[in-house]
Formats: structure tokens, sequence, C-alpha cells
């Protein structure tokens, strides 16, 4: 499994919140097959998001869709963005 885990910076969340319930790049379509959205317990502007893949194939084709789509004017307004393709390694429920 891969993932692209990315880091948001907001100004306002239920801004930023809706722009991504939009869904402007399709993540289904784009092999999304899960997602969790997280927010820092202290501090409300920090937005992190996982985004689940089949491949690392698939992931970083989206990475790239992302980065071109975070530099034009169609953009949530972020105060900053990351968003790293990683590989689950090891995964275990306790």
């Amino acid at each position: 499994m891969a993932q692209i885990r990315i880091r948001h910076e907001v100004s306002d969340y239920d801004t930023w919140k809706h722009m991504f319930d939009s869904d402007p790049l399709d993540r289904k379509g784009s092999g999304v097959r899960s997602y969790r959205v997280s927010r820092g317990a202290a501090e409300a502007g920090v937005v992190l998001i996982d985004l689940d893949f089949d491949t690392v194939e698939e992931a970083s084709a989206m990475q790239a869709r992302l980065l071109a789509f975070w530099s034009s004017p169609d953009a949530p307004p972020l105060l900053k963005a990351e968003a790293i393709v990683v590989e689950t390694m090891e995964s275990a429920e306790i």
C-alpha cells in the first residue's frame, strides 16, 4: 500500500474543508482507496491528510497533480502545503 501524506497550514479550516469536500481532483478516479483528515489539537490551522492508494505509481501521479493544483489560481488559500509519497512497511493494531 502507498499513501500521500499531506500537511497543510490554513487560515480558515471551514473554507479549506469546503474545497476539499468539492473534490476538484477526483480522488476516487485518481485511485484513492480511502483517506483520513486530521486537525492539530493545539494548532487548529494545521491539517493532515492521508490518501491511500494500491500502488506507489498511483500515489506519485496524484502527488504531481496536487502540486500543479496548489500552484493554480483555483487552489484553496494555503499558507503552506507539503505532500510526500510513502509506502506502508508495517502495520499493526494493538
